[in-house]
Order: structure tokens, then sequence, then C-alpha cells
């Protein structure tokens, strides 16, 4: 990827992106199937060239992780997709072959510095370098971390890789997809398994001193958003609730990925309104450029700023 990288501080926090991929891989009609274009036409004078290609009317997007240094924690954040994982249903990120650890390396850690990994929710491209592949096996990546997720993402997973059909909070609304194969088995079950995964219940509560797991689902069935407040400021780290800056000019979009759309469009609403009313630093998932921006408010509409 040829975006530098740098480093933000969000009180004693010091945060740096850990690249993955640089993707290019989707049109409006795509991403967001059935979705009005005049959605696109409205707001296409405010996607930087760095995020869209008007020649081609194609997103430009990216699969990162973000790294947060306090004075206490190394903490990983979401664990994008992982080198060796078949994914024949997601092409783009089947069986990669990137340096995702040495980029790592490059910040300054090693797998085995990672006291922490936070994930916002259990899909292939968040949670794919949690493991590794070792002699045919797959082994927890960060040996000394403690992973933390949600307890009703982990059940969710766990009764979709047994072949059963799950429970669902009716909440949620009606399901319109389910999350990749295999996700589960070789990303999430090694990490149980090895005794390092701390399941919670999200809702909203500390899970560590300033860091907090935020209700937001929809995009998955308990997607969560990642508050960090230190010294008076704060950062959101939003996984899924959007997936390009498009989606703050037309909160109305949902991704081809959402599983319970629904649910996804009151948690974008929340998460935005939520952002701009606090002024949190949002570090996104899939936004190019430098992925990090702030979200401001006029009257019912939002806009977004890079970092």
């Amino acid at each position: 990827m040829t975006q530098e990288t740098k480093t933000y501080h969000i009180g004693d926090a010091a945060i740096t992106r850990i690249d993955e991929l640089a993707l290019a891989a989707f049109q409006f009609g795509t991403l967001y199937p059935g979705a009005d274009p005049e959605a696109l036409e409205r707001q296409r004078g405010r996607l930087e060239a760095g995020s869209f290609d008007p020649a081609t009317g194609t997103f430009i997007q990216s699969i990162h992780s973000w790294l947060v240094r306090t004075p206490h924690h190394t903490i990983l954040i979401d664990t994008a997709t992982g080198n060796d994982k078949d994914r024949p249903d997601i092409p783009p990120l089947h069986r990669l072959n990137q340096p995702f650890l040495a980029r790592l390396a490059a910040a300054g850690v090693t797998p085995e510095d990672i006291d922490y990994v936070l994930l916002t929710h259990v899909h292939a491209d968040h949670v794919g370098w949690n493991t590794r592949l070792v002699d045919g096996r797959w082994v927890p990546t960060f040996p000394n971390a403690t992973y933390i997720f949600s307890r009703v993402e982990q059940a969710y997973g766990e009764s979709l890789a047994k072949g059963a059909e799950p429970d669902t909070n009716p909440a949620l609304g009606p399901a319109l997809r389910k999350p990749a194969d295999r996700v589960y088995d070789d990303s999430v079950r090694p990490v149980i398994d090895g005794g390092l995964a701390r399941p919670i219940t999200v809702d909203g509560g500390e899970v560590l001193e300033g860091i907090s797991f935020i209700p937001t689902p929809g995009h998955s069935v308990d997607h969560a958003s990642i508050r960090l407040v230190s010294r008076g400021e704060t950062a959101l780290f939003a996984g899924d609730v959007m997936h390009h800056p498009l989606q703050v000019y037309e909160p109305s979009l949902n991704s081809c990925f959402c599983e319970f759309p629904e649910a996804a469009l009151r948690s974008r609403k929340f998460a935005l309104e939520d952002a701009a009313e606090r002024g949190a630093a949002v570090f996104t998932t899939h936004f190019a450029q430098s992925s990090a921006g702030r979200i401001t408010r006029n009257g019912e509409r939002f806009a977004w700023q890079f970092l």
C-alpha cells in the first residue's frame, strides 16, 4: 500500500495502522446492491480521489488493523484477513500471502508483544490474523494475548460451524446473509481451544481501562464498535458500521456484507450521531487514504474529514 502510515495520539494512547491489503474491487451497484444510484451522484463531488476512481466508478478501500499502545498495554484491534486462509467464495481474500507481520515488526511490535486482541466482530477480514498456519495446523498468532470479543458472536459462529440454526435477537430483524464458511473454524476456535479467548457481553461497559465495546449490531449479529477514552479525548474504532465515506453522507446505504439490514441502519445512525457529538476521532477498517477522520453534523446531515 502506498499510503504513508502515521501515528495518531488520543490522550496517552498511540494509534498506528497496520496494513494488509488495498482494494479497488467494488462499484456502487455491487457494494450497495439495490440502492438508488442517485445516492452516489449526489455525493460524487465529496469523494476524494484516494477513495473513489471517477473514471471507472470504483470505490477504493483498505483492509488493515489498528495497533494501540497505551502506557500499560499493547493492543491490536481487528486482525484483517490472514495468510493462507481458504476463502474461495471471496476471491480477493483467498489464500493471501501478505507481509502483515513484517509491517507489524516495522512498527516495533512482535506477535509476542501483543497483550490484547480486540475484535469488533467475527468476519473473515477482521479475525484472520488471529491464527497462522504452522505445520498444517492453525495456531494463535499472538500467543501472549487475551482475545476479547462478543459472547453472542462466539455462540453464533459455533452454531453455524456445527451446521445448526442459531438463535438471534428478534430486534435485529430478518437476516439477509450469514458469515463466510470456515472463518470460525480456522480463525476463532483455535484461540478458544488455546485458552486465550475472553468472550464478553457487549453492553458498553469497560473491558480494559478506558476501553469499551459499544453495541452496534446489524452488520453482524453482535457487531461492536470500540471506544477508547484517554485524558478527555475519544477515539471510536468503528469496525464495519461503514465501509466507505459515502455512507457518512448517505447513511441509508447498507453494504452487501451487512447481515441484518434493519439493525445495521440503526447502528450506523447511532455511530454517526455519537461520534459527532463526542468529537471522536474515528478509526475505520475499510476507508482508504488515512482511514482515520472526524464526523461533523449539520442538522440531519453528516460529513467526513480525513485526519
